[in-house]
């Protein structure tokens, strides 16, 4: 079966030209579209489906840096065992554990400049640690390049908490 990046005709890379991946899903969604197959059998519809199916999943997994970077990691024989490995180093941690104290402080407050500021300190770190997975990734450390996933994730998870710690103050 071929993977995403071979379905769009891309090299199998972090760095993804976005313009690209676009007319390739465009020219596959074309071929596969189930407006082309209303007089096909109801087998050929639903292969057509299945393909216009993969099609939107590779599509949305590949223009997702953080889906990108799992994905990748996962085509080299990488676990990210997303759900049982939680070890972090320290340092992150410790990070964690302060932007946590600054939330609890801001929704108490009810202070929105301080979330703002929490919000703007965790795009940083995202944008920073992203860019060391890119990295990793292009060097062929794919173990390395997990653990900085599994931040992100963390980092995503924490973004939601203080998405709705501001909805929580607009209500």
């Amino acid at each position: 079966m071929q993977n995403h990046f071979d379905l769009f005709q891309l090299p199998a890379r972090f760095e993804v030209d976005q313009d690209a991946l676009d007319a390739a899903y465009r020219e596959v969604q074309g071929r596969v579209h189930p407006d082309r197959f209303v007089n096909a059998t109801d087998a050929e519809k639903r292969v057509a489906m299945q393909w216009a199916t993969r099609a939107n999943e590779a599509y949305q997994t590949l223009r997702n840096p953080q889906k990108r970077a799992q994905y990748l990691c996962e085509l080299n024989g990488i676990d990210l065992q997303t759900e049982s490995n939680t070890a972090m180093p320290p340092a992150f941690l410790m990070q964690q554990m302060e932007w946590r104290e600054e939330l609890e402080d801001a929704r108490a407050a009810k202070d929105a400049i301080a979330l703002d500021r929490l919000e703007a300190q965790l795009r940083a770190e995202r944008k920073n640690m992203l860019a060391a997975v890119a990295s990793q990734l292009d060097a062929g450390d794919f173990s390395g390049a997990a653990q900085g996933v599994r931040g992100l994730m963390f980092l995503d998870k924490f973004g939601d908490e203080v998405q709705y710690a501001f909805e929580a103050i607009d209500a």
